[in-house]
């Protein structure tokens, strides 16, 4: 896609710093990362979101996660990782990603629930079912 950030980052018409890259994918730092280390696994391919995207592009996108996240942990001493990957509501860049935010014990990271915007569990899990 001609205007997509990520398409030119790919393409080399914009710098980005990469720590991985193969035929299918490639991984780069965040330019606005939450922690030390926050990294981006972008296909090659545009893809808008995890509906447009194809079963090889996730399976090897986590192959290499797992292969990465011990490095991870060694090189920048991080105590975890979180996985994260928004679709539509949250997704700034219509380009298929995956964040990688390495996790230290005191970054203050947190997911947050409303408990008040929960519904009747019972009423969710009927819709689920």
């Amino acid at each position: 896609m001609e205007d997509c950030i990520f398409c030119k980052i790919i393409r080399g018409e914009l710098p980005s710093r990469t720590i991985y890259e193969d035929d299918l994918i490639k991984i780069i730092m965040n330019i606005n990362p939450a922690t030390n280390g926050h990294l981006l696994v972008l296909p090659k391919e545009h893809m808008v979101n995890i509906m447009d995207t194809t079963d090889e592009v996730i399976t090897h996108s986590l192959s290499i996660i797992r292969k990465l996240y011990p490095e991870l942990k060694e090189k920048l001493n991080c105590e975890g990782l979180t996985i994260s990957q928004n679709n539509e509501l949250g997704q700034e860049i219509k380009h298929f990603h995956i964040h990688l935010t390495p996790r230290y014990k005191d970054d203050l990271l947190e997911f947050t629930y409303d408990k008040n915007m929960i519904s009747d569990l019972d009423e969710i899990f009927n819709k689920l079912k």
